[in-house]
C-alpha cells in the first residue's frame, strides 16, 4: 500500500501543479515572442561551462520535492531536482532503494534521466534513465504532457540522455527495489588491465552480485570490487566500515590499502548509504588535485581539517567559480570489452592519468540520441572507463589533445558520455549521432525554442583559444587572475561566501 506521502489529494501535488502551471505560462510566453530559452536547474554536476541570462531561462530550481511513494508498486514520485541523497534516504525509510544510484549525492533525478548516468549496479539494471517509469514534461509549446511506455513512448525514450533539449521535465516516477541495510563488499586484487577486464566479465555472470566496479591504480595494479546487499552486521569483533564522516578514509585510498595488504580477496561490511555515496568525499580521487594545486600536504590530518570542502557539491561549485573546469579532462568512455586494454594503454601513454575507474554498464539502443554505432552493437555490455585529471592550461593545446582523445575513442568503437565538454565540430557530431531521428522528435514536440544537444555540449570558442584560465571575477584584473593561486582562492572564497560548504554537514 502507499505510504502517507501518497495521500490523495496531497497538498504537495497541488503545490506542484501550481508551479508547473507557472512554468507552462512562462514557456508559452517565450513561444509567443519567438524567443529561445534555456532551463536553469540551480545546480550542476557537469563540468561543462554554462552561461545563463535571466531573461532567457525557465527556472525549475524550485522543483525539488518528493510527492509520493507507493510501497506496493515499489515506485517513488519526485520532482526533477530531488538529489540522490534525498531519494535514497526517503526510500530507505520504507525498506526500498533505487536500483541505480549515482555516486554523488547532489546528482538529481532529472539530471540522471536526461544526462546519461550509471553506477556499479548498471551492469544489471542499465543506466539510471531505464529506471524511470514515466515523466511529466512541459513542451516548448507550453503544453503539459506525460510520457511512458504506454503513452508518447517516443518522447519517453527520446528524452533519455537528451540533456533537456526536448522539453522541461517537471515530474518523474522512479522504480524502486527491496533494500537491505548493508553491502558486503569484496576486494579482488588484479595485476594487469587484462586481468581486471577478465575478472569484471566473470563477475557479471555471477547472479549474486548487486554491484561491480574497479579501480586501476597503475597498469599493473588495481582492484575489482563486488558487492551484495545483505542483512547481517559484521561478525563479532569485526569493524563496520564507513566512508561518509570526516574521520573516515576516502574510499579509493581505503581500497588501495586493502589491496596492498594481501594478494587474496578481502571483505568489508558497509552501511548501504555509505556504500552508495562512497566516492563523494574527494570526488573519487580528483580532490587530491586541489591539495596539489594549493601545495597542501595530502595527509589524513589535512583531509580531516578540510573535509567540508571535499564533498562533491562543494567541489563542483568551487571548480566552476575558479574557471578550472575548462582545463580538466573529465571523460567517461564506454568501451567494448575487447578494446578496453588497448584504450587504457593509449591513456597511459598519452596522459598518464591514474587512477582510472572501471564500471560495467548495460546499454540500451532505444534513445533518440544514442550514437549510430550503438544501434549496430550486438553486445550491449560495455566497460565504462573514467578518465579524470588536469590537462594543459593552454586552451589550444587542451583542445588539441581532447580532439585526439575523441578520435581515438572512435577508432576503438567507444562511446563518449556527453555530460562533459565535447570537442567535435558540428559536422563530426552529427556524423556520430542520429540527427534525423532526433530532429524529427524535436519537430513533433515543438522543441525549436530549446537549444539542440550540440548547442549544449559544444566548446566555447573563446575558451579554446585562450592561453590562460578564464577570469570569472569582474573585479580582479586579468594580470592578477593569471597569478597562482588567485583563481583557485577565488573559487574557494565564492564557495565559502555562498555557504555551500555547509551542505557537507
Amino acid at each position: 500500500m502507499s505510504n502517507p506521502l501518497a495521500t490523495s489529494p496531497p497538498e504537495s501535488k497541488i503545490s506542484h501543479d501550481a508551479r508547473v502551471d507557472t512554468l507552462s505560462a512562462a514557456v508559452r510566453d517565450f513561444q509567443r515572442r519567438g524567443k529561445k530559452f534555456r532551463i536553469y536547474h540551480g545546480s550542476t554536476n557537469s563540468t561543462r561551462t554554462a552561461d545563463f541570462q535571466r531573461d532567457q531561462i525557465i527556472d525549475t530550481s524550485g522543483l525539488r520535492n518528493v510527492l509520493a511513494l507507493d510501497t506496493e508498486r515499489k515506485a517513488i514520485l519526485v520532482e526533477p531536482n530531488v538529489p540522490m541523497d534525498d531519494l535514497v534516504n526517503i526510500s530507505l525509510k520504507y525498506g526500498l532503494v533505487p536500483p541505480v544510484v549515482m555516486e554523488f549525492p547532489g546528482i538529481t533525478v532529472g539530471g540522471g534521466y536526461a544526462g546519461t548516468s550509471g553506477e556499479s549496479s548498471s551492469f544489471k539494471y542499465g543506466l539510471f534513465e531505464r529506471t524511470v517509469l514515466w515523466v511529466e514534461i512541459v513542451l516548448a509549446s507550453g503544453d503539459v504532457v506525460t510520457a511512458s511506455a504506454s503513452e508518447r513512448e517516443d518522447l519517453w525514450r527520446g528524452a533519455r540522455s537528451s540533456y533537456g533539449t526536448l522539453g522541461v521535465t517537471t515530474l518523474l516516477e522512479v522504480q524502486l527495489i527491496d533494500a537491505k541495510p548493508y553491502v558486503q563488499l569484496s576486494y579482488h586484487p588484479v595485476f594487469s588491465v587484462a586481468e581486471a577486464v577478465k575478472r569484471i566479465r566473470a563477475e557479471i555472470e555471477n547472479p549474486s552480485n548487486d554491484f561491480i566496479d574497479g579501480i586501476l591504480f597503475t597498469k599493473k595494479s588495481g582492484v575489482v570490487m563486488t558487492g551484495r546487499l545483505v542483512d547481517r552486521t559484521p561478525a563479532l569483533g569485526a569493524k563496520l566500515q564507513r566512508f561518509t564522516r570526516a574521520a573516515d578514509p576516502w574510499f579509493y585510498l581505503h581500497a588501495q590499502r586493502r589491496m596492498s595488504q594481501s594478494s587474496e580477496p578481502c571483505t568489508d561490511i558497509i552501511p548501504v548509504t555509505d556504500y552508495l555515496f562512497r566516492y563523494d568525499r574527494g570526488g573519487f580521487w580528483t580532490g587530491k588535485y586541489a591539495f596539489l594545486y594549493f601545495m597542501v600536504p595530502f595527509i589524513f590530518l589535512m583531509r580531516w581539517l578540510l573535509d567540508a570542502f571535499m564533498h562533491t557539491r562543494v567541489m563542483y561549485h568551487a571548480l566552476h567559480q575558479s574557471g578550472h573546469t575548462d582545463r580538466y579532462i573529465v571523460q567517461d568512455i564506454s568501451m567494448p570489452y575487447k578494446r578496453a586494454e588497448e584504450f587504457v594503454n593509449y591513456v597511459d601513454a598519452n596522459f598518464g592519468l591514474y587512477p582510472l575507474w572501471l564500471c560495467p554498464v548495460k546499454l540500451g539502443p532505444d534513445s533518440a540520441l544514442r550514437p549510430r554505432a550503438c544501434h549496430q552493437m550486438t553486445d550491449k555490455n560495455m566497460l565504462n572507463i573514467g578518465v579524470w585529471g588536469p590537462g594543459p592550461t593552454n586552451g589550444r593545446r587542451f583542445t588539441e589533445i581532447n580532439r585526439k582523445f575523441e578520435q581515438r575513442i572512435l577508432e576503438l568503437n567507444g562511446l563518449k558520455c556527453l555530460y562533459a565538454q565535447t570537442y567535435y565540430t558540428e559536422e563530426e557530431f552529427w556524423e556520430l549521432y542520429d540527427r534525423k531521428s532526433y530532429e524529427s522528435l524535436r519537430s513533433k514536440y515543438h522543441a525549436s525554442s530549446l537549444p539542440t544537444i550540440y548547442d549544449k555540449v559544444k566548446p566555447n570558442e573563446n575558451t579554446m583559444k585562450r592561453s590562460w584560465i578564464e577570469n570569472r571575477s569582474r573585479r580582479i584584473p586579468d594580470f592578477v587572475w593569471r597569478l597562482w593561486p588567485v583563481s583557485g582562492i577565488y573559487g574557494v572564497w565564492k564557495t565559502t561566501a555562498s555557504r555551500d560548504y555547509l551542505l557537507a554537514r
